[in-house]
C-alpha cells in the first residue's frame, strides 16, 4: 500500500484529494503548509507528495527545496491554480517531478500519481518486470525463466528506456540524446539499427513489442 502526503492549506481541496485517493486504496496523510509537511517525515513513511504552491509559513517551492535536502528520490506532484509557464519552471527548478493545474480532472490526476509511483519503483529497484521477463539495469541482462540474455550496453539502455514508458512515443533524436548524448558523432539512423537488432533478438517473445510510429518514432507496447 502506498502512502501519499497531501499538502494544501485549502480544507476542501484536502478533503477532495483524500476521498479520491482513498477510493484507489492509497493511504493519505494531510498537512496544511510546508512546515507541517516537513514534520510529517519525522514519524511517517511517505511514498509520494502532492503539494500546492501558495501556502502560509512555507510555500510549495520552499517545501520542495527543503525536502530535496534529505529525500532526493521521493516523487513530488505539484498541483496549483497557477498556470503560467514561469510557475511550472520554478516548480521544476525547486525539485518537483510533475505539475498539474487546478481545476484538474480526477482520472488524469490518478494517472499521474500511478505513473510517478511506477517510475519511483523502477528507479529504486533498477529493474523492470513485464510478465515473466525482467530487465536488470545493473547487469544489462534480460531474463525470462531459464533464458538469460546479456545485451550490449546501448541496446539494453534503449530497451530499458522504451519499457520504462510503455506506449510513450520517442523520436529518434530524443533517443539519441538520451542514450548516446547530443555531442556524439553517431547519426540518428543508428537508433533504427539498434531497434532492428532488438526486434530480432526478441522475435517471438509475447511480453512486449517495439512499434514504429510512422513519421514520429518508436514506442514499446506491453503485451501481458
Amino acid at each position: 500500500m502506498f502512502d501519499i502526503l497531501v499538502v494544501d492549506d485549502d480544507k476542501n481541496t484536502r478533503f477532495m484529494l483524500r476521498e479520491l485517493l482513498e477510493s484507489e486504496n492509497y493511504t493519505v496523510t494531510e498537512a496544511t503548509n510546508g512546515e507541517e509537511a516537513l514534520r510529517v517525515f519525522e514519524k511517517n513513511h511517505i511514498d509520494l507528495v502532492i503539494v500546492d504552491i501558495m501556502m502560509p509559513k512555507l510555500d510549495g517551492y520552499e517545501f520542495t527545496k527543503e525536502l530535496r535536502t534529505f529525500c532526493s528520490e521521493l516523487p513530488v506532484l505539484m498541483v496549483s491554480a497557477k498556470q503560467l509557464s514561469e510557475d511550472r519552471k520554478k516548480g521544476f527548478i525547486s525539485g518537483i517531478d510533475d505539475f498539474m493545474s487546478k481545476p484538474f480532472d480526477n482520472e488524469e490526476l490518478l494517472l499521474h500519481v500511478k505513473a510517478l509511483l511506477r517510475r519511483a519503483k523502477i528507479e529504486s529497484e533498477r529493474k523492470i518486470t513485464v510478465g515473466s521477463m525482467t530487465l536488470d539495469y545493473d547487469s544489462f541482462t534480460v531474463t525470462r525463466g531459464d533464458e538469460h540474455i546479456e545485451l550490449p550496453q546501448k541496446e539494453f539502455l534503449l530497451l530499458y528506456k522504451l519499457l520504462s514508458y510503455p506506449d510513450k512515443i520517442f523520436t529518434r533524436l530524443q533517443l539519441m540524446d538520451e542514450i548516446w548524448g547530443m555531442e556524439c558523432d553517431t547519426v540518428p539512423e543508428t537508433v533504427t539499427v539498434h531497434i532492428g537488432r532488438l526486434r530480432k533478438r526478441f522475435e517471438g517473445w509475447k511480453e512486449f513489442e517495439i512499434q514504429s510510429i510512422r513519421g514520429l518514432g518508436y514506442k514499446a507496447v506491453k503485451k501481458v
